[in-house]
């Protein structure tokens, strides 16, 4: 599989992620979730919700020891824009998971939730997947956006 974004999530990145760095609406934070398994890219860049990612038996919510998904809030988001190179950078601190044992993973997919104090994952966007392949093996996962940021807007 590839990297790409969701159907849904196409032409907003920016914005969401403007909204996190921001904290308005207020609660409003990413999701970065690992997976063990992930149905066709072709099926999988339609789902609209994290809801209907996690319903299909293909897709596998990360299980080994020391994982947890993480919640990114306004202190873990930046977001600047460059009028010199004529681009809007989103970025997010690495995240890391220590300790790990377990069942490998295959995926990540940052989420976004405009408020992480009501709703289901069925208000939980989905914004991109990556193909994220790594064992655990006893020591720290960690996931590393690239170096200009998880999406540049041009």
């Amino acid at each position: 599989m590839a990297d790409f974004a969701f159907n849904i999530a196409k032409g907003r990145p920016i914005q969401l992620a403007i909204n996190v760095d921001t904290n308005d609406p207020t609660n409003s934070a990413f999701l970065l979730v690992l997976y063990e398994a992930m149905e066709a890219q072709a099926t999988l860049q339609d789902r609209d919700d994290k809801a209907a990612i996690d319903a299909v038996g293909g897709n596998t919510v990360a299980t080994f020891t020391g994982y947890a998904l993480k919640t990114l809030v306004d202190t873990d988001v930046s977001t600047s824009l460059d009028d010199t190179n004529n681009w809007y950078n989103a970025d997010f601190a690495d995240q890391q998971w220590t300790a790990t044992s377990g069942n490998a993973t295959v995926s990540a997919i940052l989420y976004y939730d405009a408020d992480t104090g009501a709703g289901t994952d069925a208000n939980v966007v989905p914004l991109f997947h990556w193909d994220f392949a790594h064992t655990p093996n006893g020591g720290t996962v960690t996931a590393q956006p690239a170096a200009e940021g998880f999406v540049r807007s041009t």
